[in-house]
């Protein structure tokens, strides 16, 4: 095992010298213009059959891609930047897209269904999943990753990450390690007198001040703190700043035992309550739609969001948006500003990501044979080419996009990028390291990269990460829920302590138990 020497200490430093390496490494690989080519240098044919092939070029392969979308418009099969895809890597796309929200509860009914599209985006290396690998359903692709000239530099420590009982069965989708972080608007800070907060305190003191001391300076009461949607990732990262370890942590013993187990969990449920009953978090979180996570930003409504850093620059765009239809826009004007974490009782510590966000697979019901097998590969490889990143995350030049000095400026068109470019990212692993063209750099987006990597030092690691328990890979979704819904109850008021508590009982026995003695056999196993 990767990890097998190595302290909690030495991983943190280990992994986050993997993700710098990933977005740094300057591996420029013999990329080529066409598919035949690439697929040329990864398939046995005979030296007739190759002749022919060049001079009659292979049928663009249909490829279905099952994939998530995360705002109310996305683009079609037919769309402009979809099509110039299709164009250079010789396949037809046909897309399945489905809202953020609810796509757990479709990727399930999917693989229930036993008829899968050909490509998925696994958001998560789940029991569901699980089961579905060791039932044969996707296709083992770490013998194949070898002989393409992208996939073949996937970092190791992440494929440690994602693998099942040692194999890998889908391309991670590379991000850094220290990507989540706190936004707010800038001058809302300003208006209600408040710095920068340092501490969990400061941070509950400028929500406070974002709904009580109209910070819009509109002299109406329309406020509130912070925006949380139905993907309750924000209470997951503020866990952290309580002490609380990512996932799974040591006690005293050293025994490894789940968040929820950990005498800070109810300190950070108090005070996730506190702010839903002094409304300020909004009171439909456990429903709102993940597209619309957002517009509470966008429209002046609230003045803080815990995402991704990256975000930022986004939200920029969509407030000054906003702001220039109503007439009252300052282009000069920076509106939004992030950081890392807030200080808690152990200090500065933040969740980090796994160095990747999910991960691409391919499907046996989808993919019949090995022969297609590569092609599908040599496409998911060619997509990993500069200009191919650019089109996936950036679109077209001249459409979507402008080159400036220093970078790319993105059009201000909300609704074109929506329906032509943003979600085809979702598909491209992104492997070995990001290559689409840079934005310009703008304060924010320089302050976005510095916070990630300063981010770096502080993030908690999940020293479970590689482990697959049996237990819950026949009961993880039911354990999971039992704990997701009693936090959730807690919050809007429905139970109290005793409450959780009773249900972290039944969660004890309803396999968590077992749960925890089987991940410490493994967590054992892997340190001798």
């Amino acid at each position: 095992m990767v990890l097998k020497a190595l302290t909690n200490k030495k991983w943190v430093a280990v992994a986050a010298l993997a993700s710098l390496s990933m977005t740094t490494l300057a591996g420029c690989t013999g990329s080529t213009n066409g598919s035949a080519k690439t697929e040329g240098a990864t398939t046995s044919k005979p030296a007739a059959d190759s002749d022919k092939s060049k001079t009659e070029p292979k049928k663009p392969l249909d490829v279905t891609i099952m994939l998530p979308n995360y705002k109310p418009t996305f683009p079609k099969d037919d769309g402009l930047v979809a099509k110039e895809i299709e164009k250079l890597t010789n396949v037809d796309m046909h897309f399945e897209w489905v809202p953020n929200n609810t796509y757990p509860d479709k990727f399930n009914i999917t693989l229930a269904s036993g008829k899968l599209p050909m490509v998925m985006v696994v958001q998560a290396k789940n029991s569901s999943f699980i089961n579905a690998v060791r039932s044969g359903a996707f296709w083992e692709l770490g013998p194949y990753m070898k002989d393409y000239p992208n996939l073949s530099k996937a970092n190791a420590i992440v494929n440690n990450n994602i693998s099942i009982d040692g194999k890998i069965y889908g391309l991670y989708r590379s991000r850094p390690l220290g990507r989540n972080g706190i936004m707010y608007r800038k001058d809302w800070l300003k208006n209600v007198g408040l710095q920068e907060p340092k501490t969990i305190d400061e941070f509950y003191n400028m929500l406070k001040a974002f709904k009580e001391k109209d910070p819009d300076q509109n002299g109406k009461n329309d406020t509130y703190g912070m925006a949380i949607s139905k993907f309750t990732g924000p209470f997951d990262i503020m866990e952290i700043w309580f002490g609380l370890p990512n996932k799974w942590g040591q006690d005293a013993s050293g025994k490894l035992l789940p968040t929820h187990l950990m005498p800070e969990y109810m300190d950070a449920l108090k005070f996730f309550k506190k702010l839903y009953d002094e409304k300020l978090i909004n009171a439909d979180f456990a429903v709102m739609d993940t597209a619309k996570w957002n517009d509470p930003l966008a429209n002046g409504q609230a003045g803080v969001i815990v995402d991704v850093t990256d975000n930022a620059a986004r939200l920029e765009d969509k407030i000054h948006e906003v702001l220039k239809k109503a007439g009252k826009d300052d282009p000069s004007k920076q509106y939004m500003e992030l950081m890392g974490a807030v200080s808690g009782p152990k200090g500065l510590r933040n969740m980090p990501t796994s160095g990747y966000a999910g991960m691409v697979s391919i499907s046996k019901s989808g993919v019949k044979t090995e022969e297609e097998l590569r092609r599908v590969l040599a496409f998911l490889d060619k997509m990993n080419e500069a200009d191919l990143q650019t089109l996936a995350e950036r679109g077209i030049e001249g459409k979507h996009y402008t080159k400036v000095e220093g970078g790319i400026e993105i059009v201000k068109d909300t609704a074109l990028l929506e329906g032509e470019v943003e979600g085809l990212n979702q598909f491209t692993s992104f492997i070995p390291e990001s290559r689409s063209l840079k934005v310009k750099p703008t304060p924010l987006r320089l302050k976005s990269e510095a916070v990630q990597k300063a981010n770096e030092s502080i993030v908690v690691p999940n020293p479970a990460e590689p482990l697959i328990s049996n237990v819950y890979t026949k009961q993880g979704a039911q354990l999971d829920l039992m704990i997701s819904d009693a936090r959730t109850k807690y919050i809007v008021g429905q139970i109290d302590e005793a409450g959780v508590k009773a249900a972290i009982e039944l969660w004890k026995k309803s396999g968590g138990d077992e749960y925890i003695k089987e991940i410490n056999e493994l967590y054992a196993a892997i340190k001798k």
